[in-house]
């Protein structure tokens, strides 16, 4: 089997400039090359393809009905690869490009739209695709190659892992949360025992909120009255006078209410630490490594009371 030539893109654009002059000396100087370095280009190309493309007199300068078959491929050719470069150029400079971020709730909520707008008034070419959940699936969306990176809590062992590594962007207090009527509203000092003598709201087992709470005030037991999935669903039960809740720093902005107090709760290693993460082998792409160097250069501005 005869082996594929490879052609050059110079050898290319001094065929399709000879097919289009039909004269030596015009398509040499259209590709700013000497007539005899020009028709040593067009002989090399020849060569290379074994087939005569031009015939030649005197007068004229024809295609070959295998330089007419060969005409249509060699534009399409320069044209796909003009289309990458430009397309990679555009990646480059970040006029195009895609980000997939995978975040827990309350960031994606809360912080992370400050950040995005910020990105995408300065880079409006770039998309961003985002993927709010938990923080086991935030990591798996990395690990899947779904996410770029992900900004995941340590309850779900965000730091954990051969395959991924992370870095620290803040450390989450939590917080009582109550009806400002509540007892506990007003009770001079929060235990995690006095607390637990009241109906408590709990959040989902899966949840980096609950792993956090049941590993820090262990062996306290909560009396949980009702288990859910959604911050939104607490503030309305706790507001509704059903229980009371403890939620993290980061999570607060759903409780401004007139009618629910947030108080902090000082319990040693009642903590959660919020990492971006993203995989260890493989760097980011240009867009996603300017999101990401963003998150940290903003990282200040996180609102953990």
């Amino acid at each position: 089997m005869k082996t594929m030539p490879e052609l050059s893109t110079r050898q290319l654009r001094a065929f399709l400039a000879l097919a289009d002059q039909r004269n030596f000396t015009r398509a040499a100087q259209t590709c700013h090359l000497s007539q005899p370095a020009f028709s040593a280009l067009i002989r090399a190309l020849e060569d290379d393809l074994g087939a005569r493309l031009f015939d030649r007199d005197t007068r004229s300068v024809q295609l070959t009905p295998e330089g007419r078959l060969f005409e249509g491929s060699a534009r399409r050719l320069l044209e796909d690869m003009g289309g990458a470069i430009r397309d990679l150029a555009d990646h480059v400079e970040r006029r195009k490009g895609r980000v997939r971020v995978a975040a827990l709730p309350s960031l994606a909520a809360g912080w992370l739209p400050g950040v995005f707008a910020e990105f995408m008034q300065k880079w409006p070419g770039i998309t961003i695709d985002l993927s709010d959940a938990l923080s086991d699936a935030c990591l798996a969306l990395v690990r899947g190659g779904q996410a770029d990176f992900a900004l995941a809590a340590s309850g779900a062992g965000a730091s954990e892992g051969n395959d991924l590594q992370s870095r620290t962007l803040c450390t989450d207090r939590f917080h009582l949360v109550c009806r400002a009527d509540h007892p506990l509203a007003h009770e001079p000092r929060l235990t995690p025992r006095k607390i637990a003598r009241w109906p408590f709201i709990q959040m989902a087992r899966n949840s980096s909120v609950r792993q956090t709470l049941d590993a820090a005030l262990h062996p306290v037991r909560l009396d949980a009255v009702f288990e859910v999935e959604h911050l939104a669903t607490v503030t309305g039960l706790v507001e509704a006078g059903l229980g009371v809740s403890i939620v993290p720093g980061l999570t607060l902005f759903h409780f401004r209410r007139e009618s629910l107090v947030t108080r902090p709760l000082p319990v040693a290693g009642l903590t959660r630490t919020v990492h971006l993460v993203q995989r260890r082998e493989g760097s980011l792409s240009i867009a996603a490594q300017s999101l990401h160097d963003l998150i940290v250069e903003r990282r200040g501005s996180l609102e953990v009371d």
